[in-house]
């Protein structure tokens, strides 16, 4: 097999393996409520403690891959996180499952540190867009599967089998990717300076722009993963809807899929600040149509997924148009925000849905999605994309 080919679907299965396990329990909430006995903000913890590991340890595994090689950190970072996934559904106590899922997602953080690396250093010109699509369609499926994958089983069994039966399918993929990962040719390590990164990586908040995409990330992410962490309980309990049919929700993912590259298409046709604004528009007006009835709260999800796609695609890309210098180091900041408002936000929505109403949870997201717009036509009007 040609080595473009073998790196291609290598970067896939990494994609499918550590999305997948990364939101294994988003979409089975509501029995951990029911048959665990956590709190609505514990259960929220299964997945913000994953994200938020994620998040502290990105930065410092971009800083490894620098000394010990992009390829290693992937493979280690793919295979040791969906291992501990096998332990995950037998964990004995509430507080040993969310330390777990928090282990998780600090062991694969190496994979979104890195990916993108990896693809630009070793492939040529011509075979770089289509790995780099074919990697970010395999986060995107992959998330899918870790949420359809566990709920779809939990019809035929308990939620410990459910999940470990979505942490195989992301393990084999893991294996997969070891075996048909090459060996990197366009290395070479570097002696680690830990402080210069972090202050690269910090210098970058100085540039207005950079703070502000650094920002669309962190609470769109946030409020994305968060209303996708309850609107679960809000279609069993309130329109009685099974759970098997509930998880089909997260089909709505493809439309995210989609969405993503229609926004470069947009992009280039009417500029990034036209585009973030209509997709930060578009994930406010998801967020409140979820107060309404089914339909309409079905509707919702899908403007708000295509919405906050988009908006993150349009400004992650923006990120490396903006940075002059250090691009790594502003990528990495813009991974961080990212999961650190999914681990922030997402366990914050916990309390929110515990204490107060679904429309008092909405609210509060709008008002988010508000700030989100102000931010996205400050962008616009400096005109830098």
């Amino acid at each position: 097999m040609p080595r473009n080919t073998r790196a291609t679907i290598a970067m896939l299965c990494i994609g499918l393996a550590v999305f997948s396990c990364l939101y294994s329990t988003q979409a089975i909430l509501p029995e951990l409520v029911s048959e665990v006995g956590l709190s609505s903000t514990a259960a929220a913890l299964t997945v913000s403690a994953a994200t938020g590991a994620l998040a502290v340890c990105v930065v410092p595994a971009s800083i490894l891959s620098e000394r010990f090689g992009r390829g290693r950190i992937l493979l280690v970072s793919c295979l040791a996180a969906t291992l501990v996934g096998f332990t995950v559904p037998w964990a004995s106590s509430p507080a040993l499952l969310i330390g777990l899922r928090a282990l998780q997602g600090a062991l694969m953080a190496g994979a979104p540190a890195v990916a993108m690396a990896w693809l630009s250093e070793e492939l040529d010109a011509r075979a770089l867009p289509r790995a780099m699509g074919l990697y970010i369609a395999g986060t995107s499926i992959g998330g899918l599967m870790g949420r359809l994958i566990p709920s779809g089983l939990l019809e035929l069994t308990s939620w410990r089998w459910a999940l470990g039966g979505s942490a195989l399918v992301s393990f084999l993929f893991a294996v997969a990717a070891a075996f048909l990962l090459p060996k990197q040719h366009n290395f070479t390590a570097k002696t680690l300076n830990p402080r210069r990164e972090f202050a690269a990586m910090l210098e970058h908040w100085r540039t207005k722009e950079l703070g502000l995409l650094f920002l669309v990330a962190l609470l769109a992410m946030g409020s994305f993963v968060s209303v996708y962490n309850f609107i679960s309980f809000r279609l069993i309990e309130t329109f009685g809807l099974p759970q098997a049919l509930v998880s089909f929700v997260f089909l709505l993912y493809l439309f995210g899929t989609w969405s993503s590259a229609q926004a470069g298409k947009l992009a280039a046709k009417h500029g990034r600040g036209t585009t973030l604004l209509g997709a930060c528009v578009l994930f406010g007006v998801g967020i409140a149509l979820t107060l309404g009835p089914l339909v309409a709260t079905i509707a919702g999800m899908l403007l708000l997924t295509v919405g906050f796609f988009a908006a993150h695609s349009t400004a992650s890309g923006w990120v490396g148009a903006v940075a002059n210098h250090d691009r790594a180091e502003a990528s990495s900041m813009y991974v961080f925000c990212y999961y650190f408002g999914s681990s922030v936000l997402g366990a914050f929505a916990g309390t929110l849905f515990g204490a107060f109403s679904w429309a008092t949870f909405v609210g509060f997201y709008v008002l988010v999605s508000v700030i989100l717009i102000a931010i996205a036509a400050t962008l616009k009007r400096r005109a830098v994309g």
